[in-house]
């Protein structure tokens, strides 16, 4: 059984529009590319994650770094472990 199209219900000017605005897009394609790869070539990581995550100070807690590295830390457990 075969199913009816689902644009058997448009006219022939929808369908004309529908065309036009699938050729649009075709053509549009390979330029919205270039487009999208200059613009990955051209980021700045710094700034994206800066525009993505707000101004971050470093300088005070939670991004400020520990005071410790947690190095101490292990190498107390180390010395607890038996040999």
């Amino acid at each position: 059984m075969v199913s009816p199209s689902a644009l058997a219900s448009w006219s022939p000017e929808q369908i004309a529009l529908g065309k036009r605005w699938v050729r649009t897009w075709q053509d549009a394609g390979p330029r919205l590319e270039q487009i999208r790869r200059r613009e990955l070539h051209e980021l700045n990581a710094y700034r994206a994650i800066a525009l993505l995550c707000g101004p971050a100070d470093y300088r005070v807690p939670p991004r400020a770094p520990k005071p410790t590295s947690g190095l101490v830390e292990q190498q107390r457990h180390f010395r607890r472990m038996p040999r």
